[in-house]
């Protein structure tokens, strides 16, 4: 194993991020932190470094305990680090309900036409928002 591995590839690899890619757009962004200051992909991780990430408006925080460089099963790659993200910062889990209307509530105007799929859980949500009502 060994003791410093790139940002990018360490993010990726215990599954803080979905893709390599990803990882290493958010570094070349700003939106990663190692120990306070911005860090790029290629920046060295080494045990006992925080990370701050920031993803969809939430800033998480982490403390490395492992380093790995490639990508494991995610009991494995939680015990790499420890989440140090206080409580109300964490994001709340939504209901499915609530999902689904966010889908279609977050169109962007001028994307097209709705999809079926779109139109079907517009209607649901009107027609349990006029039941509400009564």
């Amino acid at each position: 194993m060994a003791e410093q591995v790139r940002l990018d590839k360490w993010l990726w690899a215990v599954r803080l991020y979905k893709t390599r890619a990803s990882a290493n757009e958010a570094c070349s962004s700003g939106r990663v932190r190692i120990n306070g200051s911005p860090a790029k992909p290629a920046h060295r991780v080494k045990v006992g470094d925080t990370i701050v990430s920031r993803r969809k408006g939430f800033s998480s925080t982490y403390q490395v305990v492992r380093v790995i460089e490639k990508r494991v099963g995610a009991p494995i790659a939680v015990e790499c680090y420890v989440d140090e993200t206080p409580e109300e910062d964490k994001p709340k889990r939504r209901s499915i309900d609530e999902r689904i209307d966010a889908a279609w509530a977050e169109r962007s105007s001028g994307s097209g036409r709705p999809t079926k799929r779109d139109r079907r859980q517009m209607e649901k949500f009107l027609n349990s928002d006029k039941r509400r009502r009564r």
